[in-house]
């Protein structure tokens, strides 16, 4: 038996009718016949009281109309899981992302846009550093991430561009940095960098201001960093989303004037994509 003897059994059961059930089912009153006969003998034992006009369901028939209808429940249901699945509706996606894609609010606005969207996929959202993102994308640890570019991807990579944004200074309090009505790159020349993951911003700015940059500690995530900034321990240059995101004590941000860095979040991904729930973000934060 096969799930087209359910249903049409079913069909027999709902009309007490072969006549009305072939015509529901679409098929000839013979191939309905010959098809419950064919379960009949199957089984074992007879499914309906055949009578003048109409039939009835036997013992057998009654105890197999529970266990019948939920076969087909649950065969619809896979069905539909499955169509689901294939077109994307239905899955789970792991996504890693660094932490200025949170300062920004693309993360939320990205993800949270998705989910409403797409509320039955699944998304395990983790924060990881960047410098090794690509690869454990790559690896398939996760699905996609959000990173800070420019930076230099494997091959298998792809990263689609996102909002742009520009550096500013961190520094502490009692720097006397902070009695300069303008701070250029050059007045920068012998202070301690602290380095955060992206360290285009750091290099621009020794490079505009002409000179070779003395580096420090770099400890991760952007909170590290500008937490060793208001110990002292040095300045650093870090993406303007901070500001108004990350208020530490003994810490002050500045614009660099002469500085004309820039840097962007990236959304990466694997090149040939197979999950269907995965290619659906992908699309969608294409399209906007």
């Amino acid at each position: 038996m096969d799930i087209r003897h359910f249903r049409y059994f079913l069909a027999v059961a709902r009309h007490r009718n072969f006549t009305r059930a072939a015509e529901q089912l679409g098929v000839a009153p013979p191939t309905l016949t010959r098809q419950i006969q064919d379960m009949e003998a199957e089984l074992g034992a007879r499914l309906f009281l055949r009578q003048a006009r109409d039939v009835s369901l036997t013992e057998a028939g009654a105890a197999l109309v529970i266990e019948a209808e939920a076969t087909v429940r649950q065969f619809e249901a896979a069905q539909r899981n499955a169509q689901r699945a294939g077109r994307g509706d239905i899955g789970h996606i792991e996504l890693g992302y660094v932490a200025s894609a949170v300062y920004s609010g693309l993360l939320q606005k990205q993800v949270q846009g998705f989910a409403g969207q797409y509320p039955d996929v699944s998304l395990n959202v983790r924060e990881s550093p960047m410098a090794s993102l690509p690869n454990m994308i790559l690896e398939g640890r996760f699905d996609l991430g959000y990173i800070r570019c420019p930076l230099s991807l494997p091959d298998g990579i792809e990263g689609v561009r996102l909002s742009d944004e520009g550096f500013v200074l961190a520094l502490p309090a009692d720097s006397w940095l902070n009695r300069l009505t303008v701070i250029n790159s050059a007045h920068l020349q012998n202070e301690n960098f602290i380095l955060p993951e992206q360290v285009v911003g750091t290099l621009q700015v020794a490079a505009q201001g002409d000179f070779v940059p003395k580096l420090g500690a770099q400890p991760g995530g952007l909170v590290a960093v500008i937490a060793l900034v208001s110990l002292g321990q040095g300045v650093a240059v870090v993406p303007e989303s901070v500001v108004g995101h990350v208020s530490l004590p003994n810490v002050v941000y500045r614009p660099v004037k002469d500085c004309s860095a820039s840097s962007w979040l990236a959304l990466i991904h694997r090149r040939f994509e197979k999950s269907p729930a995965v290619v659906r973000y992908i699309e969608r934060v294409k399209n906007g």
